[in-house]
C-alpha cells in the first residue's frame, strides 16, 4: 500500500529526511472545494478502506528495490534503509463517521504524525476516498430523485473503469442508497444483495416451443408434473382474447424463452418484455406464462423494460396486469413489480418521475458508476501545521486558500434538528455550547462578523486511529448505509435539493480568523 503514491512524494520525503525534518510533528486535512454535481453536499465514503490502508502502510523489500531504480542515482543508500523502517505507528487520524454528509471546504479527515509520513499518505488517502465519496454522492442523488419507495439496482459492472472501479461503485452506491447490485463479486465480498434474471440474448436464442427442455413442472403443492408449454399456450389464447391482440403476432421464440426460464426458476420468473413488441408479444407471452405458473401454485416476481418510453409503457403494462388480475381472478397480478433500465441518467429519471409512472425498480449503470456529470470530486490534502507553526497557502483565489492551524470542527443545529452551519475552531479553543451566542466569520464573507446561536452543537470528527492503532471499531457496510440515510434525512430541504440548493455556510471562529489575518499580513 505504501507504493500507492506519486513519485514526487518520494522526492519530497528524501528532502525532508536529508534536512533532518522527517520527524517534525505535522497535521494535514483532506477536503473538497466545491459541492459535486452542482449540489450543496457530498457523502463521505472510503474512510474505512483508507484506515485499513494506513494500518498496512509498509515499504516491502521489493518496493525498496523498485524505488532504487526510479529515484535519482545520487539518492543516498541510507534513505532507502530509512524507508524500510517506516510505518504509521505514530499517526493519528480523525474523521467524520463514514456515510456522513459533508460540505465544501470542511475537512472530513485529519492526519497527524511525523511530517515525512503525513506527506507520504496524501495520494493514498486521496485515491481511496475521492471516487468512493463521489459515487456514493451520485447514488444519493439518484435515491433522492427516485424517492424512498422505488428500488434501485446498480448494474454498471460492464461500463465501469475496470474491476476496481466496478467493485467500488457497487460498494459505495449501496452506501448511497441503492438496494442491490448485479455484480456477483461485490455481493460475495461485501454482502450486498444481488439481483438479475435474463437478457435479450437469452430470448433471441429460442425460436420454437420444441426447444423448451425440460417441459414439465411439478406443482408447488406437489403432485404429478404438468407440461408447462401446453398449459401456457391455453392461457395465451385467453390472454390474447382479453387484450384483443392477434395470437399470431406473439413471438413463439420469446414464449419458449419465457417458458424455459420459468421451468428452471419457477419461484423467480421475471419477463423481459421488449425484445420484440411489448404490447403484441412480450406482455401477452409473459401473462400466459405467469398465469400458467399461478395455476401450479407459483408467483411471478416481475417484468422488465429496457427501451422505449418507459413511463408510458409502465402505465400501459400496469393496466394490462390489472385487467388480467381482475378477469382471471388473480389479485396479486395487478401488483407485479415493473422494473426498467435503459441508460438511466439523472435527467431521464427526473422525467420518469415528473411524467408519473408505475415503475417499482430502476436499474442504473453507466450514469451511476462513471459519474459523467462530474468525473472527480476534487478532494485535496493540505498541510495546516508543521512543528507547531500553522501553515497557510496564499492565493488570489480565496476558494483555494487554506485555513491554517490544527482545528476542531463543529456542526451547529437549529431548533428543528437541521444542521445550519459548520464551524472551524482552533484545537485549543473552548468548545462552543448550545444556546451560546457565537461571533463567527463565514467563508466567502470574511470581511464582516456575524452572530449565531445553535440549539445543538456536535463535534464533527471522531478519532479512529491513534498512534497507528484503531481506537474505535469500524462500522459494517449496512451500518454505514443506515448512517448515510439518517444524515441525509437531517438536512434542511433547502440544502438537500439537487438543483440550485441554498448554499450551506461554513464559518471560522474570530480567533481562527485573527490567526489567518496575521499569517496573511506576515506573508505580504
Amino acid at each position: 500500500m505504501a507504493g500507492l503514491t506519486d513519485l514526487y512524494h518520494l522526492s519530497m520525503a528524501c528532502g525532508h529526511w536529508r534536512s533532518g525534518r522527517a520527524r517534525l510533528p505535522a497535521s494535514a486535512e483532506l477536503f473538497f472545494r466545491r459541492g459535486p454535481f452542482g449540489g450543496a453536499f457530498a457523502l463521505a465514503a472510503g474512510l474505512a478502506q483508507g484506515l485499513r490502508g494506513l494500518r498496512a502502510f509498509r515499504f516491502s523489500a521489493a518496493d525498496i528495490a523498485y524505488l532504487r531504480s526510479v529515484l535519482p542515482s545520487t539518492t543516498e543508500e541510507a534513505f532507502f534503509d530509512y524507508l524500510a523502517t517506516l510505518d504509521t505507528s505514530e499517526v493519528t487520524v480523525s474523521a467524520v463517521p463514514e456515510g456522513s454528509v459533508v460540505f465544501a471546504r470542511v475537512p472530513f479527515l485529519q492526519v497527524k504524525g511525523p511530517l515525512l509520513v503525513v506527506q507520504l499518505l496524501e495520494t493514498t488517502l486521496l485515491c481511496l476516498v475521492n471516487y468512493a465519496s463521489l459515487v456514493a454522492t451520485n447514488a444519493t442523488r439518484f435515491r433522492l430523485l427516485a424517492g424512498p419507495d422505488v428500488k434501485l439496482m446498480e448494474m454498471g459492472l460492464r461500463r465501469a473503469q475496470g474491476p476496481d472501479g466496478a467493485l467500488s461503485a457497487s460498494k459505495y452506491s449501496y452506501i448511497g442508497g441503492f438496494d442491490c447490485t448485479s455484480n456477483v463479486l461485490a455481493g460475495k465480498l461485501y454482502g450486498i444483495p444481488v439481483r438479475g434474471t435474463i437478457a435479450h440474448s437469452f430470448i433471441m436464442s429460442f425460436t420454437t416451443l420444441e426447444e423448451v427442455q425440460p417441459r414439465e413442472l411439478v406443482p408447488l403443492a406437489g403432485g404429478d408434473p404438468v407440461d408447462l408449454p401446453t398449459l401456457a399456450e391455453s392461457w395465451l389464447q385467453q390472454v390474447c382474447e382479453l387484450l384483443q391482440t392477434p395470437l399470431e403476432k406473439t413471438n413463439r421464440g420469446e414464449l419458449a424463452a419465457f417458458l424455459s426460464y420459468a421451468v428452471t426458476f419457477p419461484r423467480d420468473f421475471q419477463g423481459l418484455l421488449d425484445t420484440y413488441c411489448v404490447r403484441r408479444s412480450g406482455l401477452p407471452n409473459f401473462c400466459a406464462v405467469a398465469l400458467a405458473l399461478h395455476q401450479l401454485g407459483y408467483q411471478a416476481i416481475g417484468v422488465r423494460l429496457d427501451s422505449g418510453d418507459l413511463a408510458q409503457q409502465s402505465k400501459e403494462i400496469r393496466q394490462v396486469l390489472r385487467a388480467c388480475g381482475a378477469h382471471f381472478q388473480v389479485p396479486w397480478f395487478e401488483t407485479i413489480p415493473i422494473a426498467v433500465s435503459n441508460d438511466i441518467s439523472e435527467q431521464s429519471l427526473e422525467r420518469l418521475i415528473q411524467e408519473g409512472s408505475e415503475v417499482d425498480m430502476i436499474g442504473v449503470g453507466t450514469h451511476l458508476v462513471t459519474c459523467p456529470l462530474q468525473p472527480s470530486l476534487g478532494c485535496v490534502y493540505k498541510l495546516v501545521e508543521v512543528n507547531g507553526s500553522p501553515c497557510l497557502k496564499l492565493t488570489e483565489d480565496e476558494e483555494k486558500m487554506t485555513v491554517p492551524g490544527t482545528k476542531t470542527i463543529y456542526r451547529l443545529f437549529d431548533a428543528a434538528g437541521h444542521p445550519f452551519m459548520d464551524l472551524m475552531a482552533l484545537e485549543e479553543e473552548p468548545s462552543p455550547q448550545a444556546g451560546q451566542e457565537l461571533v463567527i466569520r463565514v467563508l466567502g464573507q470574511l470581511g464582516e462578523t456575524c452572530k449565531v446561536v445553535a440549539a445543538t452543537v456536535e463535534p464533527l470528527h471522531r478519532t479512529y486511529l491513534r498512534d497507528g492503532q484503531l481506537c474505535e471499531p469500524l462500522p459494517s457496510l449496512p451500518e454505514v448505509r443506515t448512517h448515510a440515510q439518517v444524515s441525509l434525512s437531517l438536512l434542511n430541504p433547502a440544502h438537500r435539493r439537487l438543483h440550485d440548493p441554498q448554499p450551506y455556510p461554513v464559518a471560522m471562529t474570530e480567533r481562527l480568523h485573527q490567526l489567518l489575518t496575521k499569517l496573511q499580513e506576515a506573508s505580504q
